[in-house]
């Protein structure tokens, strides 16, 4: 028998990759890649959560269809907050 995994856990998991591939997209320069992938964990996140709890009459509260449409309202998010930082370092003048 498998123990069942605890949303908590689930969620930890699920930020941990995109973390690592928002890293990934940051070194090889692709920070439109690292945009969308912040964006995405909100949507996965979100999807998750309601889909465990069993509430998915909420995901219209947060921009969402019940089949995982568009996000319609942006929100600010500490991974998107990182690859707004990096980008901005990024597009910045060049150090002497």
């Amino acid at each position: 028998m498998t123990n069942p995994t605890s949303l908590v856990d689930e969620l930890n998991a699920l930020y941990a990759n995109y973390v690592q591939s928002i890293n990934d997209a940051v070194a090889a320069d692709d920070l439109s890649l690292a945009a969308e992938l912040a964006e995405s964990y909100d949507r996965d996140a979100i999807l998750l959560m309601a889909e465990r709890e069993v509430r998915q009459d909420l995901l219209p509260r947060f921009g969402l269809t019940p089949d995982g449409g568009s996000v319609s309202v942006q929100r600010d998010t500490p991974l998107r907050r990182l690859v707004k930082s990096v980008a901005a370092l990024r597009s910045g003048p060049p150090l002497p």
